[in-house]
């Protein structure tokens, strides 16, 4: 539920002028929206009912047993002793149509509409705060698709096959990506683990196991219609924070450098190096912003260079589908404002040498770029960040993938991976108030990638915010603060989001992110170590 506030907005938020390159796009999704909108309370009598039912069944499964499962005949859910199989829901006909149509089964049933091939459901009410007291608790007992999927994913890392196809069949059965979040995370952790099989049992042993199918119908950023991915992001960014408030954060930030700067001395071209997953979206309020700082300093003209992909395949968020190309507007907007833009690609971050103009205001915007890329890579990428010597780095990553040194294994490393997906897709419902719109659907999708990949490649290094401390530092940076400007940009820019959303204080180079009281992500501001803060 959105909260309107009068509150007056700091000059670095979002204003309506600073969206008028995107014109276009916003027509497009004003006319293709479906307007089947819901309450946001589901808990009828029909809900609980069903809540019930599925809470009986995560119950009844997950006790230990030696029954072996046999695969499904055609007609039969699967042959097994426990009660799942004299469970009252039915087994849904199979969802995997074309994209932008909607499964059944249980995730469509009580509680839910269909109109047009598009369902709305009514999905659990969110819970309003930081989640102090029970509120976390209650939530996570809700949660019992990861009651499901964590288990299937130890017992697949130990080889305990007919265990593994037991939950695997169990999962099929629930699993829907149109359903409420609990089953559209158990559809993306069944892709994600039929994909992780025969990685982590090998290919022999794996073909014993007869996995269900589990494919999205949603095509990914990469695959998508390049209107329809546009429509998204800026849909996206409109109903959650996600992204949005890092980037507000981020554009502070370097408004607030530039500012400094020009004021200290005559003020300088400013040179924005983009390794972030905005795609474009971020950037009309920048320039904005860079047409109201102080009197004498503004930039005399503005360089934007997009950085290639970090990493082969791309991380998620990072790539776009062919065609997609936000230039164009983003120039046309910059001379609506008698502000000179240019926008330069770099193929790799160590081309970037060879376009560095003396004298400017370098600042380096890494944002959700190196969360799914190994140790080695990282480091390799902070270090060339280091050698172009930049007035300012503004990091930003998620902050909910932490875990125990001693439990470095992929099934802690899927869990945690999968706990964030979980934020993602109930936050996500929560915005999108449970309508299961096609934009939605493209934001999921990307989302369900990192899970797929953290699957297949077995334990990654992530970690949460103070191991990234430790990786700037080792790098050779240190930390800046952020402006009181630029947090009271993203408190104002966070009441108009759900009450679930919260921002950690800075502490002190880091601004948090938190989603129901878990932390979700954080903004952090770095300079090149021994350099002399302006």
């Amino acid at each position: 539920m959105n909260n309107e506030r009068e509150d007056p907005e700091p000059a670095a938020a979002t204003s309506s002028s600073a969206s008028e390159w995107l014109d276009e796009s916003i027509a497009f999704l004003a006319a293709n929206l479906d307007l089947c909108f819901n309450d946001y309370g589901w808990l009828s009598a029909s809900g609980a009912q069903e809540q019930h039912e599925v809470g009986s069944m995560v119950a009844e499964t997950l006790r230990p047993t030696a029954t072996t499962l046999h695969p499904p005949s055609p007609g039969v859910a699967y042959a097994t002793t426990t009660s799942v199989a004299s469970s009252p829901k039915k087994r849904k006909t199979p969802e995997h149509t074309a994209p932008g149509h909607s499964g059944g089964g249980v995730g469509r049933g009580r509680g839910q509409r269909e109109k047009g091939g598009a369902s709305c459901i009514r999905p659990k009410s969110s819970k309003k705060g930081s989640g102090k007291g029970g509120a976390a608790g209650l939530d996570r007992e809700a949660r019992w698709a990861e009651q499901l999927l964590n288990p299937c994913a130890a017992a697949i890392e130990a080889g305990n096959l007919p265990r593994a196809q037991h939950l695997l069949y169990v999962l099929r059965e629930l699993a829907s990506f149109s359903g409420e979040p609990n089953h559209r995370l158990a559809a993306h952790g069944l892709r994600a683990l039929t994909q992780r099989l025969p990685h982590a049992v090998g290919p022999e042993a794996a073909a014993t196991v007869k996995a269900p199918s589990c494919e999205c119908p949603t095509p990914v950023f990469s695959g998508a219609d390049p209107r329809l991915f546009r429509a998204s992001l800026i849909r996206f960014n409109e109903v959650s924070p996600w992204f949005a408030v890092p980037n507000a954060l981020a554009n502070a930030a370097i408004a607030q450098a530039a500012s400094a700067r020009g004021a200290a001395t005559e003020p300088r071209q400013v040179h924005v190096v983009d390794i972030g997953v905005s795609h474009g979206v971020q950037w009309p309020t920048l320039l904005e912003a860079f047409t109201r700082v102080p009197r004498g300093s503004t930039p005399p003209s503005v360089r934007l260079t997009v950085a290639g992909h970090t990493a082969t395949p791309p991380v998620p968020y990072s790539a776009s589908p062919p065609g997609y190309d936000y230039s164009p507007q983003l120039l046309r907007y910059a001379k609506s404002i008698n502000l000179d833009l240019a926008i330069l690609q770099a193929p790799r971050l160590d081309a970037l040498h060879g376009i560095l103009t003396p004298g400017e205001t370098l600042i380096v915007c890494l944002q959700f770029r190196l969360g799914l890329v190994d140790a080695d890579e990282q480091a390799a990428i902070l270090r060339t960040v280091r050698d172009l010597n930049p007035e300012l780095v503004i990091l930003a990553e998620l902050d909910g993938v932490s875990r125990n040194d001693n439990e470095g294994n992929a099934a802690s490393e899927f869990a945690a991976r999968l706990e964030l997906l979980w934020k993602f897709l109930d936050s996500t419902a929560a915005a999108f108030k449970g309508r299961d719109a096609d934009e939605r659907r493209v934001m999921e999708a990307e989302a369900g990638t990192a899970l797929a990949d953290t699957a297949r490649r077995g334990a990654t290094v992530d970690g949460g915010m103070e191991a990234w401390r430790a990786r700037l530092a080792a790098a050779g940076f240190e930390e800046a603060a952020f402006g009181g400007e630029a947090v009271e940009t993203a408190k104002t820019l966070l009441r108009k989001y759900d009450g679930g959303w919260e921002l950690v204080p800075p502490s002190p180079s880091a601004v948090g992110l938190r989603w129901k009281g878990q932390p979700v992500s954080f903004c952090s501001l770095w300079r090149p170590a021994q350099a002399s803060p302006s």
